[in-house]
């Protein structure tokens, strides 16, 4: 069997690996690595959870490391850009203890959040800049940064980086990057956007292909529940309320805050992951994830891609994706790394033409059962053990910045505030009874008479058949006027 240090992995990043358990390299990381390591350009294509990061993150470390330079204000020595703020953080988390092993120092560069801290870190030097697209241009624009010392370019997601019309600030960016540099480009999938970029970046680049996006993986079962659109909250609530981790993802940002809403106020501890949320509700959001406090994340794509979160055992495409790569992309939160997942795809009468030619596309043949309800035993198939509720959902406070911003913004009156915070800092005291309505950018609970959750209590109770998921909804806070389809699909009337 291959190891890390048959592949001139340096003996420090190995122990660094084993400390974590990993010690068996992944298809793409056996392919790709003896390449990468001797300074070859690469092009690998590997699905979402093959094992990409670490793909590129040991070479990088390694290669750094023997050229022994050391940085300049300004000037980092290697750079990192993926499409997404949660795919930088996810990627720094795994590079922190390599990059400190290698004595190394790293610096995240991505917008939502204050420059200043960013700035600060790049006049210190740093070796390694992980970065979004745009705010790494805005600081190199400003005179903070500076790409003409790059050693090393990693292009991550390069086709999410083409979903999000990144293109063009991408090839800008690498455009300022030596061209005698290393550049390792990795990506689901490869189509002519891509290709552009392999052509004009890329010296000579060995391909590698394993586990990509097209080819099935064997532990995850595919399911598509045909329903009708008023059985569709109450069957997410069965579904979510079973234990384990589960991802559920709708087409809008407005869709995705309703629908957590509508699942705390079931009994699902749940939170909301979309580009309305402003970065410190996404991070609070992802931490009650990864801590289990949220038992459910209902996200849309794009924010959603590139999150990491081990142990997800169930994805739900509540809407069905337009495309089969976002049905990939989306079903490649759960099944990671060998472990088994299942993915429900969930369809009503007048989606069953397009659902069939989603699934015809991704290269995949699911199982499809016709539910009358929440009763059907399908459901226990698919999301087995006891159904566990929690009174209130899931309830996190706002912020004192967010409340502040929400005061400036005139959010007044009737207990609600514009920019999705609470207007209260404390969650669930005591019996204090709601005013109305009530949005949180961290689990969004529609309170509507029902009692608050409680502060800690502790009570947790069985499902019993279909109760508590009932209409299942609450009207979301804010505006009515142009609710968005998907909005509309969890909303009571």
């Amino acid at each position: 069997m291959t190891s890390f240090s048959d592949l001139s992995v340096p003996a420090d990043l190995v122990a660094v690996l084993a400390e974590r358990g990993i010690t068996v390299p992944t298809p793409i990381q056996a392919a790709t690595l003896p390449d990468s390591m001797a300074g070859r350009d690469v092009l690998g294509r590997g699905r979402t959870g093959s094992g990409k990061t670490y793909a590129f993150l040991l070479p990088l470390v390694a290669r750094l490391t023997a050229s022994g330079r050391k940085p300049a204000p300004g000037k980092p020595r290697a750079l990192i850009l993926a499409p997404t703020r949660e795919l930088v953080g996810q990627i720094q988390e795994s590079l922190a203890p390599l990059a400190a092993a290698a004595g190394l120092r790293t610096q995240t560069v991505f917008g939502g959040v204050g420059q200043n801290p960013q700035v600060q870190g790049l006049r210190r030097g740093v070796d390694i800049v992980l970065a979004c697209p745009g705010r790494l241009e805005d600081l190199i624009g400003q005179g903070h940064c500076d790409l003409g010392s790059v050693e090393v370019t990693v292009l991550d997601e390069a086709d999410h980086m083409a979903d999000l019309g990144f293109l063009p600030a991408v090839r800008r960016l690498l455009d300022r990057t030596p061209r005698d540099g290393q550049r390792l480009l990795f990506s689901a999938t490869l189509d002519n956007a891509i290709d552009v970029l392999v052509k004009r970046f890329l010296s000579q680049p060995k391909v590698h292909e394993a586990d990509s996006a097209q080819s099935p993986v064997s532990t995850m079962d595919h399911h598509v529940l045909h329903l009708a659109r008023e059985h569709r909250v109450p069957v997410l609530v069965d579904l979510a309320s079973a234990p384990g981790r589960t991802v559920v993802f709708t087409r809008t940002k407005h869709g995705a805050k309703a629908l957590a809403r509508q699942l705390n106020k079931a009994g699902v501890p749940s939170v909301d992951l979309h580009g309305n949320l402003s970065q410190n509700a996404r991070t609070r959001n992802m931490e009650a994830f990864h801590s289990g406090r949220a038992t459910t994340l209902v996200a849309t794509d794009i924010a959603a891609r590139g999150i990491h979160v081990d142990d997800v055992a169930l994805v739900v495409h509540a809407d069905p994706p337009t495309e089969h790569k976002a049905y990939l992309h989306r079903s490649g939160r759960t099944a990671r790394a060998g472990a088994a997942g299942t993915v429900v795809t969930l369809m009503t009468d007048e989606q069953v033409r397009d659902v069939r030619q989603l699934t015809r596309a991704a290269g995949i043949k699911p199982t499809l059962t016709k539910l009358a309800g929440a009763s059907h035993p399908v459901l226990a198939e698919l999301a087995p053990g006891e159904r566990v509720l929690v009174p209130g959902g899931l309830e996190i406070a706002a912020s004192g910045q967010e409340l502040q911003a929400a005061s400036a913004g005139g959010g007044r009156g009737n207990g609600r505030n514009r920019s999705g915070g609470r207007n209260r800092s404390g969650g669930g005291r005591g019996g204090a009874k709601p005013s109305g309505p009530k949005a949180s950018s961290g689990g969004p609970k529609a309170s509507g008479g029902a009692a608050p959750s409680g502060g800690g209590g502790g009570g947790r109770r069985r499902r019993g058949g279909n109760g508590g998921s009932g209409g299942g909804s609450g009207r979301p806070a804010g505006g009515n006027g142009g609710r968005s389809h998907s909005a509309a699909s969890f909303s009571s009337r």
